[in-house]
């Protein structure tokens, strides 16, 4: 990507840049790193300290908790003109990272070093609104998936999981079992039970919603 093009998505993507003069944006950029990095790449672990922050232009990082089972639990996505608010944590608290981030596709990022951050976040008030705005958010996101998960049945969180993706759902049973932090075959069978009551349709890596009120009605709060 060519850095005048790179520019223009960066501003687009993240506006709180709109009104940086151009010789600090264009000091912003020579600072930071620009990284393209492929699907399934391991961006941070657990307990590894906080080398940078990334604001995606291209592409989307999922966020995981993993158990030393190997069970995995996603506590949400980062996409273009998002931000992670584990890497805002860490770097403010200086802390190490309590999760692990991976690219979910082919993913471009603008990394600031932690001392720029810092900088934009106390110098410029559009920035730094923009970040905790966005902290506030996921903060709510992870509490709805707290409650979720010690409160709600596996069966009434799948079906909920199934209507927030659409009419043609196209995924793995395993990528619903990671996005539930529950095992593949407890999903199939909840998959194959919605099937036989006429809920959805099942094929190869891809779910059709036959029934949505039926499958609201299981989601819905006992």
């Amino acid at each position: 990507m060519q850095l005048a093009e790179l520019k223009r998505r960066l501003v687009d993507l993240y506006p709180s840049l709109s009104d940086l003069p151009p010789a600090r944006l264009d000091d912003l950029l020579a600072r930071a790193q620009v990284r393209s990095v492929p699907a399934g790449t391991v961006l941070f672990d657990e307990n590894s300290p906080c080398q940078a922050f990334p604001m995606i232009v291209e592409g989307a990082v999922k966020v995981l908790k993993v158990a030393p089972s190997g069970r995995e639990l996603q506590l949400y996505r980062v996409l273009a003109g998002e931000s992670c608010i584990l890497t805002t944590s860490c770097i403010l608290g200086r802390a190490l990272y309590p999760a692990r981030g991976i690219a979910e596709s082919h993913t471009t990022f603008v990394a600031l070093p932690p001392s720029l951050f810092n900088e934009l976040v106390g110098s410029h008030e559009a920035f730094r609104n923009y970040v905790f705005g966005l902290f506030a958010e996921r903060i709510t996101e992870l509490m709805q998936l707290v409650e979720a998960v010690a409160f709600h049945k596996l069966d009434q969180r799948l079906a909920a999981l199934l209507l927030g993706k659409g009419r043609l759902v196209r995924t793995t049973h395993q990528q619903l079992a990671d996005e539930l932090g529950s095992v593949r075959e407890i999903v199939s069978r909840l998959l194959k039970a919605f099937a036989e009551q006429g809920l959805v349709s099942l094929a190869r890596e891809q779910i059709e919603i036959v029934d949505p009120a039926g499958l609201r009605r299981i989601a819905a709060p006992a």
